[in-house]
């Protein structure tokens, strides 16, 4: 799956879960008054509650108490298609509607000695002779033993039975294909970080997409899982973690891409907003409102800054933002929440495309100069005038020595050799390098008949580097250099190690031909130094070059 199917696949489960809002509702709720006891006749469809209270105290042991809603059906159902009471509330109860009992989810008032049954969210069948238009009594035999705190109906529905069933169902059908979109990018992110792991971002978008995926499960497993509401606290903890996550990971990838200053103090401290907002003892949905909502203001307020800069991709994200709050006023929270969520990881994938064109595009640039830098080191070492005046000297030694001259070949045959070698090389042992260096030098002392010599120290010969850059620091040692009084000229290549670099000092020792060698600009010679060593080590490096007393010092530092 490529990276605009997965795309298209987010995009569709996004435009589903829009299409998906409930129809207009066949039914009107009014106010629930409760009573502490338990006698049989309160469910009655005519029994007289104005001594009931609004409210009730929590009810410790599991006692049974009563509860009743008056509802208006505002439309008789159709024949063969019953209404269906859906309900989701604490507790173990019985439903009484209008005085008859269509259902049990559990064992009211006995909790404390028998296991737990029933399950949070239950669905009931209404007989179709007691949901013609007008008022109905909905009344709950209740006891809540393990929250005697929560008590009330969190949400009801009435539609048809058929519908009731089949809706959540689609619907969750609908997110668990959204969700297993997200599962495979987290694995395909995931395997592009692992095989690039300086690529953060990657690694991030795939934990922002496994905790969706994660969240989605959690959210709709109460469709198919039978969950007792002694156990519900704990799911919304799992859920409330998960959007703690969500809820940091999105305004911190947007940082990484849209950097503002004092990036550090102002992500920790929206940290601690973000715990505070999940340790805080409010309720659920206002623990999740205020995670999301500061999510948000902080995702937006980065990402406008990035509008400000003009930086790449900032306004299209913006705009997914805009767009993902607007929705929260057209539809519900659970609806919006992940339709929102897909709108900025859409967002977030538009930023991390863009990357991974931009990564391409480097990619290619570093082949064509990979081949420039191989056609350089040849035409450094090849070029008509060190061919010119190599031969010339050639001819000169075999006229006057020819036992000199056949050396001579030898070694300019063996410099051309691995010259061959390491021509298609990235980085090469850096013993092949000294022994380039070693055999340019046999070289130039045949040519210009001055006495070169090379040492080195604390060389590692598992050490590699890039191919060509002492030997063009040797190339500049010659060429800029005049002999010392003995007609000698040194070069000494010193290798040192520590815990954030190693280090190379190549040392010169000789009289400089000229005081004009510091110029601003870089000769031919370093800018194929650095061009070298960027291609290897990226940023990861640091070049000096600068006369000193006995001739010239140039430092390479590789960090780790």
């Amino acid at each position: 799956m490529n990276l605009k199917s997965l795309a298209y696949i987010l995009l569709i489960g996004t435009m589903l879960l829009v299409t998906s809002c409930s129809q207009n509702p066949v039914y009107k709720q009014y106010e629930t008054v409760f009573q502490l006891g338990d006698q049989q006749e309160w469910a009655a469809k005519d029994l007289n509650a104005e001594h009931w209270t609004k409210h009730i105290k929590p009810i410790p042991d599991g006692q049974v108490f009563w509860s009743r809603t008056t509802i208006e059906i505002l439309k008789t159902p159709k024949a063969l298609h019953p209404y269906g009471l859906m309900l989701q509330l604490y507790g173990e109860y019985e439903v009484f509607w209008d005085g008859v009992l269509i259902g049990e989810n559990g064992n009211p008032g006995q909790e404390a000695t028998r296991d737990p049954e029933g399950k949070m969210w239950a669905t009931f069948s209404i007989p179709t002779d007691l949901t013609e238009a007008g008022e109905h009594v909905l009344a709950l035999r209740s006891s809540l033993y393990h929250f005697p705190d929560h008590i009330g109906i969190e949400e009801m529905k009435i539609d048809e039975y058929n519908e009731l069933q089949t809706q959540r169902l689609i619907e969750a059908s609908y997110m668990h294909l959204l969700a297993g979109a997200f599962l495979i990018a987290t694995f395909y992110f995931l395997f592009l970080f692992v095989s690039d792991k300086k690529e953060f971002a990657t690694l991030i978008f795939s934990i922002s997409c496994f905790l969706l995926f994660a969240l989605i499960l959690a959210e709709f497993s109460k469709v198919y899982i039978a969950i007792h509401y002694s156990l519900h606290v704990i799911r919304l903890k799992i859920i409330g973690a998960l959007m703690l996550g969500i809820s940091f990971l999105i305004p911190y990838y947007f940082s990484r891409r849209f950097p503002f200053p004092k990036r550090k103090l102002l992500l920790t401290i929206y940290a601690g907003i973000l715990l505070y907002f999940f340790l805080s003892k409010h309720v659920f949905e206002l623990k999740a409102n205020n995670m999301i909502l500061s999510m948000w203001i902080f995702s937006i307020a980065v990402v406008v800054f990035g509008v400000y800069k003009k930086i790449k991709g900032a306004r299209l994200v913006l705009l997914s933002l805009l767009l993902s709050v607007s929705i929260g006023f057209f539809t519900p929270f659970d609806k919006s929440l992940f339709v929102g969520f897909c709108l900025i990881l859409l967002g977030m994938f538009y930023l991390l495309s863009l990357r991974i064109k931009e990564q391409r595009l480097a990619y290619e640039t570093s082949l064509l100069q990979s081949t420039r830098l191989r056609l350089e080191l040849l035409k450094k070492n090849i070029q008509p005038h060190f061919l010119m005046n190599t031969l010339t000297s050639l001819i000169d030694w075999i006229e006057e020595s020819p036992k000199k001259g056949v050396l001579f070949i030898e070694a300019l045959a063996k410099e051309f050799d691995l010259l061959n070698q390491i021509e298609n090389k990235t980085l090469i042992p850096i013993e092949q390098e000294i022994a380039l260096c070693r055999t340019h030098l046999e070289i130039m002392e045949y040519r210009k008949e001055i006495k070169y010599s090379w040492q080195d120290e604390g060389i590692d010969g598992s050490q590699k580097i890039p191919p060509g850059i002492f030997h063009t620091l040797l190339e500049n040692g010659i060429t800029h250099s005049l002999p010392l009084n003995d007609n000698s000229i040194q070069f000494k290549l010193i290798f040192e190690e520590n815990s954030k670099y190693t280090c190379y000092t190549f040392l010169t020792f000789a009289k400089r031909a000229s005081q004009a060698i510091t110029a601003k600009e870089d000769g031919t010679g370093i800018k194929y130094i650095k061009a070298r060593l960027t291609e290897s080590f990226q940023e990861q490096w640091a070049f000096t070059s600068r006369p000193v007393s006995h001739g010239w010092k140039n430092t390479i530092k590789i960090y780790f």
